[in-house]
């Protein structure tokens, strides 16, 4: 079984994760404040808003990522707040959360992505935000693209059905 890129056994931050529940089942991100702070605040604040429920994952990679986050899931569309790029030395690895973005590096908006595995050509040049913590194999069941499709885009795609900070989580 492939690991993920968390450290085994260490408490999670209340406030810097996040508890998406998704067709397959739950899955715990923890947030890298340290290494994307404006990302994690707007991935917090726009979670707290409600909205990413009920977003599909519209692009779905074997072997290489799920993306969400676009309200229209076209791939086009966002919140409409860009954000300043916050590349790092944190490396693409299975589980890795980073946003999406355009050509321009600082058009990062809501739309997000998690790796299936190692993605090392992305070091440096996109926002990593966050790892899986647990519940990747439920990410790893997400629908995906129909093979050799060059988009990755996919139809009647999985979704986000609710996300949500775990400190604001009252069981």
């Amino acid at each position: 079984m492939a690991t993920t890129t968390a450290d085994a056994g260490a408490a999670p931050d209340p406030e810097n994760t996040l508890v998406m529940e998704i067709e397959g089942g739950r899955v715990v991100i923890e947030m890298l404040p340290d290494v994307a702070p404006a990302h994690v605040a707007r991935i917090k604040e726009l979670t707290r808003q409600g909205f990413y429920d009920g977003i599909v994952f519209h692009r779905v990679m074997d072997g290489f990522m799920a993306q969400t986050g676009d309200p229209t899931g076209t791939g086009t569309g966002g919140s409409g707040q860009n954000l300043k790029a916050e590349f790092s030395e944190e490396p693409f690895l299975r589980g890795t959360a980073g946003m999406a973005r355009a050509q321009s590096p600082d058009s990062a908006d809501s739309q997000f992505f998690i790796t299936f595995a190692p993605a090392r050509f992305l070091d440096k040049q996109y926002t990593v935000w966050g790892r899986v913590v647990d519940g990747m194999e439920n990410v790893d069941a997400i629908k995906k693209a129909p093979a050799g499709s060059q988009s990755g885009m996919v139809e009647n795609p999985d979704k986000i059905i609710r996300m949500r900070v775990m400190a604001d989580i009252k069981e």
